[in-house]
């Protein structure tokens, strides 16, 4: 007991992630709360739960720090990877949001401030308007940043958007089901603009040319269009659930476009061939 005192006295809250709850200066932190996991994910935020086990959910550790009325409370959830974390993270941004230097990407938002960084997906808030109290918010964001271990870069493949069209901050990363597929799974996307029309690019990178073929595949025989094995292609195709669908590939990149018109084809053409250059 007296050891195990003196590692609390000198480590502070430690838990078996290796890192500790940074202490905030003028308040008192409180870190009873349970560890959460994926079979008890439901007990701390119900139905939200869903989304975050699609995002490879590991587990979930909270502290939450008083002053007198003020109250802080940090969410740190531990993600299967650097990518699921940014689909988790995305899943709950909006471009509306004031975004900071804070792990690969956060913003702050009415007393919110939430980044992602590594496997982390880290989640603060506070529901005091006291301005100081909201100072804290900020503070304590940067120490948990700079405290997390694991990359502060973005996902590469989002590099391969093309900038031109771009709506800035609304990229995110589809898990399971794209399109309303299950079939088509681990795919990135971006919102585009063009004159008035705006649409969507995917792009899905594989391990292998034959898993991009494969799901190539089974995306045009679901729309019962033939097409001969290849190691790349060029689709046009009405899909039941999305209409008009210009699919490509290469190699093990996918490129799928919705929301454009079939007149619209040189749209698609030029971003695809930017994307599968």
């Amino acid at each position: 007991m007296l050891a195990g005192a003196f590692l609390i006295l000198l480590f502070g809250s430690t838990y078996a992630q290796g890192f500790t709850f940074p202490e905030l200066e003028g308040y008192k932190m409180n870190t009873d709360y349970p560890v959460f996991v994926p079979d008890n994910l439901w007990d701390y935020i119900n139905g939200a739960a869903d989304a975050y086990l699609t995002y490879g959910f590991i587990d979930l550790h909270i502290a939450e720090y008083k002053k007198g009325k003020n109250v802080i409370k940090l969410e740190i959830y531990k993600q299967g990877d650097n990518i699921n974390a940014f689909g988790i993270y995305s899943a709950e941004r909006s471009p509306s949001f004031r975004f900071m230097n804070l792990g690969a990407q956060g913003y702050i938002a009415d007393g919110v401030a939430n980044f992602f960084k590594g496997h982390y997906y880290v989640k603060i808030r506070t529901f005091s308007k006291n301005e100081k109290t909201l100072q804290s918010v900020e503070k304590l964001a940067l120490k948990v940043s700079n405290m997390l271990e694991g990359s502060s870069e973005m996902p590469a493949v989002l590099s391969k958007f093309p900038d031109n069209g771009k709506k800035l901050n609304e990229e995110i990363y589809i898990n399971e089901s794209v399109l309303g597929h299950k079939f088509i799974n681990k795919a990135f996307r971006a919102t585009y603009t063009a004159g008035n029309d705006e649409f969507f690019i995917f792009i899905l990178e594989n391990k292998t040319s034959e898993e991009s073929w494969e799901s190539a595949k089974a995306f045009l025989e679901s729309t019962g269009t033939d097409a001969l094995e290849s190691g790349s292609g060029k689709y046009v195709i009405n899909d039941g659930y999305n209409g008009t669908i210009f699919l490509s590939w290469k190699d093990n990149t996918i490129v799928i476009i919705s929301g454009l018109s079939k007149d619209q084809s040189d749209i698609a053409d030029r971003y695809t061939s930017e994307i599968l250059k």
